[in-house]
């Protein structure tokens, strides 16, 4: 049975983005590999691949649960409270 997530049903896909880049990355002068979108406030951080890891470290410090890819052409989702991916 596929497991459901309250989480990214109530996230709001029209959130508008705190930037086109990782917002600590470029305020300390550095790169990221990926990018990922909270859905709750708009915060741009950079993904678990990049050294700095600003959307995980985004949401352990605000609990923001739901993120989406912010890469052209990636729909994907993730809830870090359930530890669910949905296309």
């Amino acid at each position: 049975m596929a497991r459901v997530c309250k989480h990214i049903k109530e996230a709001n896909l029209s959130v508008t983005p705190s930037g086109t880049g990782c917002k600590e990355c470029l305020e300390m002068g550095d790169t990221w590999v990926h990018l990922r979108l909270c859905l709750e406030c708009g915060h741009v951080g950079c993904c678990d691949s990049s050294k700095n890891k600003h959307a995980t470290k985004h949401y352990h410090a605000t609990k923001h649960p739901v993120i989406k890819a912010f890469e052209p052409g990636e729909e994907w989702r993730w809830c870090y409270l359930d530890d669910l991916y949905v296309e």
